[in-house]
């Protein structure tokens, strides 16, 4: 196994990590009884994700560990791959 998949599968886990907090993001959503969209639900996860930092910054005042957690799982995700790309094209 080399450095290029090496990134790449951490990249993926990195990818499927927030799939599941975005599930539970909307699980989230649903309990504070917030309307969501299942049909259009991929074009609306931005929307979901804000909607989930507005309230819990109102009702604990601090914003929620879940939306931490997606943005930084896919920055990771990001770096991860363009790293792996990058020692891909090394010699």
């Amino acid at each position: 196994m080399n450095l290029f998949h090496l990134f790449l599968y951490l990249a993926i886990f990195c990818v499927l990590f927030n799939v599941v907090i975005t599930m539970i993001i909307i699980s989230e959503l649903q309990k504070r009884k917030v309307k969501i969209n299942f049909f259009l639900l991929r074009l609306f996860i931005p929307k979901y994700v804000q909607q989930y930092k507005k309230i819990t910054l109102e009702e604990t005042g601090k914003i929620g560990r879940l939306y931490n957690w997606f943005v930084g799982s896919i920055n990771l995700a990001w770096i991860l791959a363009v790293l792996g790309f990058i020692f891909k094209r090394l010699p």
